[in-house]
């Protein structure tokens, strides 16, 4: 937090955080605005005595909440953020750009109710900014996406419908733990009860959400993204087992998290995982890695690889 803002800005800081989090205490407040707990205080009568009513309860449950009916300001952004939040928004969905794309008509409304002196810098941003879509993201289904984040608010566990990239589809009972956004996919970090396993699933490929009645507690201290970077490469239909003729210290810089855990084995290393798409694992992962190595486990992905070298051998053959 910034040490140069005003009070005014602070307690408009305050006013953002009780919004998001009703019932944040003093000691709360003053964490978030990097502020003793009586500046958060005094903070809080700012607001007060600009007429929002900003209730106190106390007790183990208690802190500081806005009033029912509470009329707020509204949002302002400086030039900084508002073009900070167009790059940002295209930076994550190039279709935004257009504005008969989902995000991109939400934005253009952010856009219009700016003031003119701040949304038409935004604006000129949006309409000559040119954007290339990324191949490798995908775009998740707003209302199952929201459903996930849900049933994890409440710790709820869900039944799942779910389709992999090979075309099969299952049902699953699982309890979300997180919602984890990497390298432009959305991912659901589970516990999955019919496999007694953590699993890592695709947002976009859920096609159902239904939250159950039964409760559940996620791990303690637990670290949503280092969770499923271990996990991404577990409970996939086909497994794999690879022998890399290297040392792990060599092979680990091109070992992507999906691929699976790459393990010791005395002067080599063995990567162990699994693949719905044993092609692509063969294609365009094993192929990239410059060290020898031997499918040593995967009918799957032996059949896969065996392709591949046939395709190359031909490429290589004679002309007729």
């Amino acid at each position: 937090m910034p040490t140069d803002l005003s009070p005014t800005a602070r307690a408009l800081r305050a006013l953002e955080i009780l919004q998001t989090r009703p019932g944040a205490t003093a000691d709360e407040l003053a964490k978030r605005l990097g502020v003793t707990e009586r500046a958060a205080r005094r903070y809080v009568g700012i607001l007060r005595e600009a007429g929002i009513p900003v209730e106190a309860a106390r007790g183990p449950y208690g802190g500081y909440r806005l009033g029912r009916g509470t009329r707020l300001p509204p949002v302002s952004f400086t030039e900084a953020e508002a073009l900070g939040l167009v790059m940002a928004v295209f930076n994550g969905q190039p279709a935004a750009a257009d504005g008969d794309d989902l995000v991109g008509s939400a934005l253009g409304k952010v856009i219009r109710a700016l003031p003119e002196s701040v949304g038409r810098q935004a604006a000129a941003l949006r309409e000559h900014a040119s954007t290339a879509p990324d191949r490798s993201s995908a775009r998740p289904d707003p209302a199952t996406t929201s459903a996930l984040v849900a049933a994890v608010t409440a710790r709820r566990r869900v039944l799942l419908t779910y389709r992999s990239e090979s075309g099969n589809e299952w049902e699953a009972e699982v309890d979300p733990w997180a919602v984890v956004v990497r390298y432009g996919r959305w991912y659901l970090l589970c516990h999955s009860h019919r496999a007694d396993a953590i699993r890592t699933y695709r947002v976009d490929r859920i096609r159902a959400v239904q939250q159950t009645t039964h409760e559940f507690e996620p791990p303690d201290g637990l670290d949503p993204v280092a969770a499923l970077e271990e996990n991404l490469g577990t409970g996939r239909e086909f497994p794999t087992r690879v022998v890399f003729d290297a040392p792990l210290t060599e092979v680990a810089p091109w070992i992507r998290p999906p691929m699976g855990r790459l393990e010791p084995s005395g002067d080599r290393c063995v990567l162990v995982g699994s693949t719905s798409n044993p092609a692509m694992y063969a294609q365009e992962w094993l192929a990239r890695v410059p060290f020898a190595f031997c499918v040593d486990g995967g009918e799957e992905l032996r059949a896969a690889v065996a392709t591949l070298v046939s395709r190359f051998a031909a490429a290589l053959a004679d002309p007729p």
